[in-house]
């Protein structure tokens, strides 16, 4: 016993061993932004606010994403570390469970830091108030008859939007953008167009940036992700052209603080639809439509089918064409992408909805009666 003390007590001069206590502190800090919201969305709109400007500015001056190569090099340092530490241990005998303990310690200690970061950086936003209260979108529960009408409304608008765009020789719309790099700074003057209605969705972030590996994160199930650590947008430039302006949109709604992923959705439609690129306008009106058309089928499969009927045969092409570019990736790498995601938004305290059919809905659903009333 009374090695085992005196082990105990040489390991606890380790300095990095002090570092576990950030992973209690994070926890803490979560529990407490979520029993107060105020504190959440005082965070956001100032120590959020600058600390994600500053960093974002110096990575925005590289043209490529700086997360992506940090995490290629940290799969390379991971690695290494555990070939290198476990060879040590089998080689050298010598003192084995003071250097097994150090070489486990280590990366618990690094998971700590990693984690109260990402909850000082990001994670608190989590709390913060909804889009509703701070726009003033008045969420209700909806009727059926509502959500048909808006699903209509949404098919004039990309059914007309389409008529304008480009296709290729299989009938399928086509970027217009001679670059994504473009298509990326399109993406940034559309979003910075909302902060004279919206204030809290800040301009003068720089533009999303392209994945290298986009092929790979289709297999993974991934459109885009927002890295809290570099506050990079990232986007997947491998999936149909529609879809990429929203998806775009979509991560800088995440750059600005809200991390919800139903409220990024309808964020980057109002971006989109605020545009004054076609394309984008059209990609908004697609991501808005699929949500409400999906809720429409959940709520009622008659006018489901007689809204759905009423689609043009472009629209109608890229659909089928998006559905075909997801299928061939199905398989266990894409479940097992899924499962994480989803068991990180459950983490989050994500929730599918707040009314009847799902948030990105029934804001949909206010915007609506907003603008019609």
């Amino acid at each position: 016993m009374r090695r085992f003390f005196q082990f105990l007590k040489k390991n606890l001069a380790l300095k990095r061993l002090w570092l576990l206590i950030l992973f209690p502190l994070g926890l803490l800090l979560t529990g407490f932004a979520a029993a107060w919201p105020d504190f959440a969305e005082g965070w956001a709109r100032t120590v959020y606010r600058y600390l994600s400007q500053g960093v974002n500015f110096l990575t925005s001056l590289l043209p490529f994403s700086l997360a992506e190569i940090l995490l290629y090099l940290l799969i390379i340092g991971v690695l290494a570390y555990f070939v290198v530490g476990i060879t040590r241990l089998v080689r050298r005998r010598e003192k084995r469970g003071q250097r097994l303990f150090r070489f486990l310690i280590t990366p618990l200690c690094a998971l700590s830091v990693v984690y109260f970061v990402f909850v000082t950086f990001c994670g608190i936003n989590y709390s913060r108030y909804t889009f509703a209260q701070v726009s003033g979108l008045p969420v209700r529960d909806s009727s059926v008859e509502e959500l048909y009408t808006l699903c209509l409304s949404l098919v004039e608008d990309v059914n007309s939007l389409r008529a304008q765009l480009p296709e290729d020789g299989q009938g399928v719309m086509v970027s217009g953008f001679s670059s994504q790099a473009e298509k990326a700074q399109q993406a940034r003057v559309s979003y910075d167009t909302l902060e004279a209605q919206y204030p809290t969705l800040t301009a003068g972030y720089g533009a999303p940036k392209p994945v290298l590996a986009s092929r790979l994160m289709s297999w993974c199930d991934i459109t885009g992700i927002f890295v809290p650590f570099t506050f990079e947008a990232n986007v997947n430039t491998d999936v149909p052209d529609y879809s990429q302006p929203a998806t775009m949109c979509h991560e800088l709604s995440h750059l600005r603080g809200y991390m919800r992923e139903d409220e990024a959705n309808f964020i980057a439609y109002l971006a989109c639809r605020n545009s004054e690129s076609i394309e984008f306008q059209y990609s908004g009106a697609m991501l808005a439509f699929v949500h409400t058309n999906n809720a429409l089928y959940s709520a009622d499969q008659e006018l489901w089918q007689a809204a759905y009927a009423t689609l043009s045969e472009g629209v109608r092409r890229d659909l089928a064409f998006n559905s075909a570019y997801w299928q061939q990736f199905e398989g266990p790498v894409s479940e097992i992408s899924r499962t994480v995601n989803n068991a990180y938004l459950q983490a989050n305290r994500q929730e599918d909805g707040v009314q009847s059919y799902g948030r990105v809905v029934d804001l949909l659903l206010a915007d609506y009666r907003a603008n019609h009333s």
